[in-house]
């Protein structure tokens, strides 16, 4: 199976954490309208229910996974920059 164009770019949830070098974990994605699980890599270990962005396809239902924190979020928290 080749890589899965579809998924990259999308964000997900770690409900396995990954190890780095020592192995994937899973993370469960958002596309196409649902959820989908695939096998994570990432280059660090990340924990379990971090929010991942997806970088990369190397298809057979494997990615290779960022941390990802949403700038947007920032905007409409009320503790960060906003009216005192």
């Amino acid at each position: 199976m080749g890589p899965d164009e579809a998924v990259i770019g999308c964000t997900g949830e770690l409900v396995l954490g990954t190890r780095g070098d020592a192995g994937p974990g899973e993370v469960l994605v958002r596309v196409r309208g649902g959820t989908e699980t695939f096998l994570a890599w990432s280059d660090a270990p990340l924990p379990r229910g971090a929010t991942v962005l997806v970088t990369e396809s190397r298809g057979s239902r494997q990615v290779d996974v960022i941390k990802w924190a949403d700038p947007l979020e920032a905007l409409t928290d009320p503790g960060v920059g906003g009216a005192h």
